[in-house]
């Protein structure tokens, strides 16, 4: 394993589970982390937009964090995601929060390795890909991995959460 690893690529090693980690270089002035990685990876990889998927940070009703993962190009439906997750609510959770609870920095969450696992939905267009991509961790460094796995690992349940 590499000396740059990160707990999301650990994970998914200790786990076994087959992925490939896909590296660039990061702008500072990008618009937003996932528009950058969908510019990058669809003109270097070949994927659909679809296939890449941001995390994102929420805080339920009852107070405590947890996270959904849905493909960069769609918007969350918060409403969707709390019912998934049984939450009367959700909102996005503070950047210090989301920083603080998942052990990474806002543009480089991943939904793997993080400092405690939280209660955790991904968008179901997930389970039509053979393969999508989600951050590894750092910015500029994204994973590629079976959705299944992706599921599996994270504890997710699977419900449509993009508006």
């Amino acid at each position: 394993m590499a000396a740059a690893a990160t707990p999301a690529i650990r994970a998914l090693v200790t786990a076994g589970a087959a992925h490939t980690v896909h590296s660039y270089d990061h702008d500072p002035r990008a618009g937003t982390y996932g528009g950058e990685a969908v510019d990058v990876l669809v003109a270097r990889l070949g994927v659909e937009p679809g296939q890449i998927f941001k995390t994102l940070v929420l805080e339920l009703s009852t107070g405590a964090l947890a996270v959904a993962v849905l493909p960069v190009p769609g918007t969350l439906s918060l409403k969707a995601a709390a019912a998934a997750l049984g939450a009367p609510k959700a909102a996005l959770a503070d950047r210090t929060r989301a920083e603080r609870g998942t052990g990474y920095v806002l543009g480089g969450i991943s939904p793997l390795g993080q400092r405690k696992r939280h209660p955790t939905v991904i968008d179901d267009s997930a389970l039509g890909w053979d393969r999508v991509l989600c951050s590894a961790g750092r910015r500029g460094l994204e994973i590629e991995v079976a959705p299944a796995d992706l599921v599996r690992l994270t504890g997710a349940v699977t419900a449509p959460v993009t508006a």
